[in-house]
């Protein structure tokens, strides 16, 4: 049976180094993670899925809570016969991988949070994000692409790093969207999941996030046992994308140190 999720899988040819789940955030899709399949994939296994209700992905209307999208994800590593990997994901997608590091335990030998955090929804959050969510079933996503691409990157950032953000936006599934927003207004504390983790972890932040500011990834890092931070300057919210020699940079440590660790296949 062919995997659930749309997905790029890369580099599988490639030995002796753990594979790299690379997890997108909301409202975008896999090739969000271009610059660092690029860097990766010639050395490892890079495996990109686009989310249930995201970009080739099949929509799922209502409501998809993060245990789901994580389950997606374990589903595809399973038919993929990825065992163990370093697990990274930015915004929803970091909360994401923080559900995937509860259900999937030591199969997660590194995981890597950027720009998110792991409190749960506040009663005004989640009134606010099933406003938006009835907003995008009426209005679709251009409007909304438009107001908040300059919180998404920062006002320098390159413009084809901007139309790339903005190309990714109003290309998603106005239904893939509100359900995850429905979804994530439930979402757990991951407070005591990440207190948990003995997995070393690498925390990433640009320095101008507007959504997840610096103090959010300080939290992190001060929860999160065997941590890492990074603050990438002159990036917002993405700094995968406005700054990738930067964070492939620290990417690419982190990743070396938790090759050092151990095999995966």
């Amino acid at each position: 049976m062919a995997p659930f999720l749309a997905y790029e899988d890369k580099g599988a040819d490639t030995v002796g180094r753990i594979p790299l789940v690379l997890v997108h955030g909301h409202p975008f899709d896999h090739t969000m993670w271009a610059p660092q399949q690029e860097a990766f994939a010639p050395v490892r296994r890079v495996v990109a899925p686009d989310l249930r209700g995201y970009g080739a992905s099949p929509v799922t209307p209502g409501t998809t809570l993060l245990s789901r999208f994580a389950q997606d994800i374990e589903d595809l590593l399973d038919d993929l016969s990825v065992d163990t990997f370093v697990l990274a994901g930015l915004s929803m997608g970091g909360q994401i991988a923080m559900e995937c590091s509860a259900r999937l335990g030591d199969r997660v030998r590194g995981l890597v949070l950027a720009d998110t955090f792991a409190e749960p929804e506040t009663p005004a959050g989640k009134a606010a994000r099933n406003t938006l969510a009835d907003r995008l079933l009426a209005e679709g996503m251009h409007g909304y692409a438009d107001e908040v691409l300059l919180k998404m990157v920062a006002p320098h950032a390159p413009h084809a790093v901007k139309a790339h953000v903005h190309r990714m936006m109003t290309s998603t599934p106005p239904e893939g969207a509100a359900a995850a927003l429905r979804g994530r207004a439930e979402r757990p504390d991951y407070r005591p999941v990440l207190r948990r983790i003995t997995a070393p972890a690498l925390v990433v932040v640009g320095a101008d996030d507007e959504f997840t500011p610096v103090h959010d990834a300080e939290t992190l890092h001060a929860l999160l046992p065997d941590s890492t931070l990074r603050v990438i300057d002159h990036c917002g919210h993405m700094p995968n994308l406005e700054r990738p020699a930067e964070f492939n940079a620290a990417l690419g440590e982190f990743l070396e140190r938790v090759d050092g660790g151990g095999h995966g296949r």
